[in-house]
């Protein structure tokens, strides 16, 4: 088949490799969409401790099953499937506990299980067991059946950051996974949600997104309008959907007494933050992350985009071949638009 090998840090080549061979618990997909995270890119300039090149990257997919080993009763030939990213070991005390998300053995696809920028993936036992796969209606398109993946994520940590009726929330980052907050925010109540973004370019696409305010960083200050736009108060929930250590420092400033915020978006390997923790201490702030999601928060990802809500059609911006996978990686880094989807059997590219 063939397949994006990541080989070290900025080398990926476009290889033939051997098609996984399937034992009895496994099951082989098809793959027809792979969308491009951070972490990929991420993965592809730093490298990654649970990454062992050569390797395949690539963990927001969507496909067909097309073989099932004699053990497997969950999948069939000819399923339609999305597949995510953290997989549970299903052993562990925290798998045990239900946060899976939080395994300390921590497999995931495209890390130490071979990801999909590849014509097919297999899904070991393991994954077939505990794993975020899950069968998408024949009305759902595959490359928005890959961005459950994200939307599961922002699933995780809006349930973590319990959004209340009336809320302001304010979302600092307006790329693809935080203009996926908006709508989830609203469905959870908000009454209003403020989008900070320092990029003048990308805050105006966002305005697509229908939150009821739109700040850009680089020309006032988020603090001081967050204020103004809550009644000097501040913001009741806060999540930082990006990778800028100063938006962890600007939150608490901008936070209401008794707010949630969600440091949401992960930083540079190495970043240090400069906290005044007297604020989190006398405003009594529930400072909190989220990281990934559960296989339940991608089975209810799947439901919400069948039922339209949100309509994950314009988080998708750019389709590109496989054979054009740095074009999709550049598309994604630089900012271009939202979601960038990989199509490993060709489709159109724009």
């Amino acid at each position: 088949m063939k397949a994006a090998v990541y080989l070290d840090k900025d080398k990926m080549e476009i290889q033939e490799v051997p098609t996984p061979a399937l034992d009895a618990g496994s099951v082989l997909v098809k793959v027809e969409a792979c969308a491009v995270c951070g972490s990929d890119i991420r993965i592809f300039h730093h490298g990654n401790s649970r990454v062992k090149p050569p390797q395949i990257l690539g963990h927001e997919a969507a496909g067909e099953v097309v073989e099932t080993g004699a053990d497997v009763t969950r999948f069939k030939k000819g399923d339609r499937v999305a597949i995510g990213a953290d997989v549970p070991c299903g052993e562990c005390s925290f798998c045990e506990a239900g946060i899976g998300n939080n395994c300390q053995i921590n497999y995931a696809m495209g890390y130490q299980f071979a990801g999909s920028f590849a014509e097919y993936v297999l899904l070991n036992k393991t994954v077939v067991n505990f794993g975020p796969v899950h069968t998408i209606p024949d009305s759902m398109a595959w490359d928005e059946a890959a961005l459950a993946e994200p939307l599961a994520c922002v699933l995780n940590a809006v349930e973590l950051t319990n959004i209340r009726l009336g809320d302001t929330v304010v979302i600092i980052g307006a790329g693809p996974i935080g203009c996926m907050i908006i709508p989830i925010a609203y469905m959870c109540g908000a009454s209003k949600v403020i989008v900070v973004q320092r990029s003048r370019p990308r805050l105006e696409a966002a305005k697509k997104f229908n939150a009821g305010v739109y700040i850009c960083s680089s020309e006032e200050d988020p603090i001081k309008r967050v204020l103004e736009e809550t009644s000097g108060l501040g913001a009741d929930v806060i999540f930082t959907a990006n990778p800028s250590p100063q938006s962890h420092a600007d939150a608490l400033n901008m936070a209401k007494n008794r707010a949630r915020i969600n440091l949401f978006g992960g930083l540079p390997a190495g970043s240090t933050v400069t906290l005044d923790t007297n604020i989190i201490h006398y405003k009594e702030l529930i400072v909190m992350g989220a990281h990934g999601s559960l296989p339940r928060h991608h089975r209810k990802a799947i439901d919400l985009i069948a039922a339209g809500r949100p309509d994950i059609k314009p988080y998708i911006s750019h389709h590109f071949p496989l054979d054009k996978i740095k074009d999709a990686f550049e598309a994604a880094e630089g900012h271009k638009g939202m979601r960038v989807v990989v199509h490993p059997w060709g489709g159109q590219c724009e």
